[in-house]
């Protein structure tokens, strides 16, 4: 029996499948959340699967509220500095600031992961350098892609959840609305 391969349409652009991290901890955490998930789609960045809301504590500078967490896994047609400066540009209308390192935030958005690619420029690194030791991104993406392994890593997203050393709190939050992230 043959097996059948779909061809790739050529005439349509290469869309990587990319991983985005979301946490917010100002203001209606998880409102936040849900806004920036609905501004990532109007950017044209399609998002195939978001993971559920992670309550966690700060890490680094711990004087602040708890944040919530979640991880998308998407597709674009952006390029890598393009989609970060989306990123970038949703931060900016929603009103966030990084008033400093850790601090708090009415929502960060970072890329975790751009394809197999590795980048490495003044203003983007992919994979996000800390991403491995930070438990309260490992988690969502351990849920919806355990199996995700990146060239560079030593294992898949769950065998690297399992064995973080990040002794930090991260639980999943119970939403009072019943809403999903991306709702």
């Amino acid at each position: 029996m043959r097996s059948f391969v779909a061809a790739r349409d050529y005439n349509k652009p290469f869309m990587p499948k990319v991983y985005i991290a979301l946490g917010s901890n100002v203001g209606d955490r998880e409102a936040n959340l849900r806004r920036a998930v609905q501004l990532i789609e109007q950017y044209g960045i399609v998002v195939a699967r978001p993971s559920s809301l992670y309550e966690t504590e700060p890490v680094g500078y711990l004087d602040q509220s708890w944040f919530l967490n979640a991880a998308l896994e998407a597709t674009t047609d952006l390029a890598a500095d393009q989609l970060l400066a989306a990123l970038r540009a949703i931060e900016s209308q929603m009103g966030s600031s990084k008033p400093f390192r850790n601090g708090p935030r009415l929502i960060d958005l970072d890329i975790l992961l751009y394809g197999d690619a590795v980048i490495d420029t003044p203003t983007l690194q992919v994979p996000h350098p800390r991403m491995l030791q930070r438990n309260f991104v490992l988690a969502p993406l351990a849920e919806i892609a355990p199996q995700l392994h990146h060239p560079s890593w030593s294992g898949t997203a769950a065998e690297l959840y399992a064995k973080s050393p990040d002794r930090s709190v991260v639980r999943k939050y119970s939403s009072p609305n019943k809403e999903h992230p991306s709702s």
